[in-house]
């Protein structure tokens, strides 16, 4: 690849938080009565809006009842904080090493505005990216709107980018834009689904992704 950006999902992909989602989600739910789930239905809507996901949990729920989960959710979500611990082990020297390199870093992340601005900060990672895009003010993966914005952002065609991630919606979201993209296998999604999308490459620890960033 020869690419000016790299863009990258957030939870399973640069920060370790899917188990705290999935549990956060599954506490908010049954504590307001909704039946429990598997654990990798919880898992497997991680990368979506919380709209968007909860309509997949719970089919024809309500926007009253959608607000009633969110809250309690954000309720055990943000009783943890983000810290530099939590980054996955390496990716802090990817992202250092492609600025060191000219290259443009950003995030397109199914996370609120209001989570991801806290994690930005408490995880350390934010003076890395140029710009940022959220389910809540764009519109969800697996549609390419954010990732539309970002390539405006910085003038350059979707060519010209490369979008990282550990989900489907994220591999998805690029492929219909015709983005190269890179699948992590140490978030939610395995390599035999990640591989439905045509990326430019799949793989599963930090060396592989540097070796196919070219640093």
């Amino acid at each position: 690849m020869n690419v000016k950006v790299v863009i990258f999902d957030w939870d399973g992909t640069l920060v370790d938080s899917v188990d705290h989602i999935a549990d956060s989600l599954h506490q908010a739910a049954t504590e307001l009565g909704y039946p429990a789930l598997e654990r990798e239905a919880y898992r497997d809507i991680i990368g979506l809006g919380m709209v968007e996901a909860l309509e997949k949990l719970y089919p024809g729920i309500s926007h009253v009842e959608m607000s009633t989960i969110r809250e309690r959710y954000a309720h055990y979500f943000f009783s943890k904080v983000t810290t530099p611990q939590n980054v996955f082990a390496g990716m802090a020297e990817v992202l250092a090493d492609l600025r060191g390199a000219g290259l443009g870093c950003s995030v397109a992340t199914g996370k609120s505005r209001r989570g991801l601005e806290t994690a930005l900060i408490s995880s350390g990672l934010g003076p890395h990216f140029d710009i940022t895009r959220c389910a809540d003010e764009t519109r969800s993966k697996p549609d390419p709107t954010m990732l539309e914005e970002i390539i405006r952002f910085y003038g350059i065609e979707a060519s010209e980018a490369v979008m990282i991630g550990d989900t489907r919606y994220d591999l998805d979201m690029a492929q219909r834009i015709g983005m190269p993209s890179i699948g992590v296998e140490w978030g939610v999604h395995q390599r035999e689904v990640l591989a439905d999308y045509a990326p430019h490459a799949i793989v599963d620890t930090v060396p592989e992704l540097r070796r196919a960033l070219g640093l």
